[in-house]
């Protein structure tokens, strides 16, 4: 009996050490190519000068666009593949994983060339009234001949629960993207002096360059383990068959539900973008030029920001799919309440204080990146969009959850009413709060979405507990001290750095921002080792910490 609660306890520890050698590669990718992917705006924005702003909501509108029909493209295939292999790697039927992944690639391929030729004609017809927007969208088109294979390639090696290639991949996707972007912009704005919506143009067309070095970098990964998967094959149960029909079925199937959870998001910037304008027109006398400030400042500058702590909650989410969808195939359902609460646990342990952190400092980080133009009101939106970037991110991690336990279609009937709500939402909230209103009303919507899903699951699983409920209460306590004491940081580092240097520069700023990180960043170290709430996330690395900081 007492072995076999020790081999029990030995596969819930190497499960969990899974998911966060998993989560770590995904959220070392992520957050360095998000980073990146904010970093960039400072020359970006220096060198499109006074046109900053309008350029800014164009790329938006374009991408806003481009991301819609990238997801359907890549048709939540990855993350259906990632699901499958892992299920059928479970069963040793590792022949079966290939087959997926090859007849995904078919697939893959020819939703790309669809997509992209539907995003290159069709612009006209999605341009909003703002002709602009045309040669961007197309420009974005050619990435999507791209994407697709680059995803499911990506999650063939999720199936296995090998994160790196994706994270290594995403990375330099991001770097290419940023340095094709920047050469031209500078080469257009500052050399040529040419106009500013050609800039813009090509700085969406650093998608496809960005797109092919990603691709180029998963080629090189699949062969260098190209013998280790086909030892796994040749070492395989080889007891199932499953058609070709079968698989495509099978694949579809899953795809479905993923377009929709996986454009959760988008879907809902997608209603800000063709509604905003038309309201905001009614309700005040605004000209075109300043709508367009308006909207950049909360669906560009603002959304950059926070999709750097969004993406943590998207890393752990593809983490968690091939973890939960190996329980479930093995009907753990203890199993699965345990991964549920990991999860969670996880989530919450990173995203919170992140966000919070970033509510404290949106005032100095706000300069830092678009300089002193519409200072107050682009803090204020940062400020707003850090709080409620925490549902955003939660919403990716529980849909996630419920991909991976084969409940695809309640998530998206959930998701319909989240989207319903923020329909409802979206006028009255513009009416009334202005630039807030798409943010307000797109809480709503996550609002209703979130806890519709964590009802489900909680009913089903049972996955709360007073372990788990104790662990998150501490978490949120460290993360409101943390707050504060980095929104004292920001106030005494503006006194000081105002001293030797003028506080609301860029430089100025950053010396602010890097103080309160450091300060807060120590202080939530602090008390989650104190307290061992770190050790549940990461476990014994917590110990090495601890001696590091001489904390007892």
């Amino acid at each position: 009996m007492q072995e076999q609660n020790e081999n029990i306890t030995n596969s819930d520890q190497q499960t969990q050490n899974k998911m966060l050698q998993g989560s770590a590669w995904m959220t070392a990718g992520s957050i360095l190519s998000r980073i990146l992917g904010a970093i960039y705006i400072i020359p970006w924005s220096i060198w499109f000068g006074a046109f900053y702003l309008q350029a800014n909501a164009l790329y938006v509108q374009g991408y806003n666009i481009y991301s819609m029909f990238l997801i359907i493209s890549i048709a939540g295939i990855p993350s259906a593949i990632a699901k499958e292999v892992a299920h059928y790697n479970a069963l040793n039927e590792y022949g079966i994983s290939l087959r997926l992944y090859k007849r995904g690639l078919v697939l893959s391929f020819t939703t790309g060339i669809i997509c992209a030729l539907a995003l290159y004609f069709g612009a006209p017809l999605l341009d909003n009234g703002n002709p602009n927007v045309i040669p961007v969208i197309r420009s974005l088109s050619w990435a999507v001949l791209i994407i697709p294979t680059m995803s499911l390639t990506r999650g063939y090696f999720q199936g296995f629960q090998d994160m790196a290639p994706s994270a290594i991949s995403q990375f330099a996707e991001q770097l290419f993207r940023v340095i094709y972007m920047l050469v031209t912009a500078f080469f257009i704005m500052r050399v040529i002096h040419g106009n500013w919506t050609t800039a813009v143009t090509q700085s969406t067309f650093a998608a496809f360059i960005g797109s092919l070095a990603g691709l180029i970098i998963l080629g090189i990964y699949y062969l260098k383990r190209r013998k280790y998967y086909s030892h796994l094959i040749e070492n395989s149960n080889n007891k199932i068959h499953v058609n070709a029909n079968h698989l495509y079925k099978e694949i579809i199937s899953q795809a479905i539900p993923f377009i929709i959870l996986g454009a959760g998001i988008t879907i809902f910037q997608l209603i800000d973008q063709y509604t905003f304008f038309d309201v905001m027109r009614i309700s005040t006398n605004y000209p075109m030029n300043v709508l367009n400030k308006l909207y950049a400042i909360f669906a560009g500058n603002a959304n950059k920001l926070i999709m750097i702590t969004i993406s943590l909650a998207s890393a752990m989410a593809i983490t968690v799919v091939p973890l939960l969808s190996e329980a479930f195939t093995k009907n753990d359902k203890k199993g699965i309440s345990h991964q549920l609460s990991n999860g969670f646990i996880l989530f919450s342990f990173v995203m919170i204080p992140a966000a919070l952190g970033m509510t404290a400092v949106s005032g100095p980080l706000n300069r830092v990146f678009y300089g002193t133009g519409y200072n107050h009101l682009s803090a204020n939106v940062l400020a707003f969009s850090s709080i409620v970037s925490i549902l955003f991110g939660l919403f990716t991690v529980i849909a996630a959850m419920m991909q991976g336990i084969s409940q695809n279609k309640l998530a998206v009937k959930y998701f319909i009413y989240g989207t319903i709500a923020k329909i409802l939402a979206q006028v009255p909230m513009i009416l009334i709060f202005g630039t807030f209103g798409p943010l307000i009303a797109s809480a709503i919507g996550f609002l209703v979405v979130n806890g519709l899903i964590i009802k489900s699951l909680d009913n089903q699983f049972g996955f709360r507990s007073y372990q788990m409920l104790e662990r998150l209460n501490f978490i949120l306590i460290f993360s409101l001290v943390t707050y504060l004491v980095a929104l004292a940081t920001v106030y005494l580092g503006n006194t000081v750095v105002d001293i030797f240097t003028n506080s609301y520069s860029r430089v100025g700023s950053f010396i602010v921002v890097a103080l309160a990180v450091i300060v807060g960043g120590f202080i939530y170290s602090y008390l989650s080792l104190k307290s061992r709430v770190a050790d549940y996330v990461i476990g014994h690395q917590s110990d090495k910490l601890r001696k590091i900081l001489h904390i007892k």
